[in-house]
């Protein structure tokens, strides 16, 4: 295959990085999207003035408000939402001297 990796025709476009202080954290559901799925949380984050979305299985996140937090994300007509399980806290090297 040539340099790069393609799915058909169209190239995947790469995922954004999101960095930055995690200014408000919002949880609704749980819900289920179809018979025999577990029920998803959908999470509301600002980061940074940023709004983002994400949704995962877990009832928490391992995160809270105030952390230095970074993630993947893509942006849809929908909105900018995390992809399952990138998010985490951001690690300062400066803080391990």
């Amino acid at each position: 295959m040539a340099a790069g990796f393609r799915r058909g025709n169209r190239q995947r476009t790469p995922k954004l990085e999101g960095r930055g202080e995690l200014e408000s954290l919002e949880r609704e559901g749980p819900f289920k999207e179809w018979l025999g799925m577990p029920d998803l949380y959908r999470y509301h984050l600002i980061v940074d003035g940023e709004a983002y979305s994400y949704q995962t299985e877990d009832s928490e996140v391992p995160v809270e408000v105030g952390d230095k937090v970074v993630f993947r994300y893509k942006e849809t007509r929908a909105g900018k939402w995390v992809d399952r399980r990138s998010l985490g806290k951001a690690i300062d090297p400066a803080d391990y001297q």
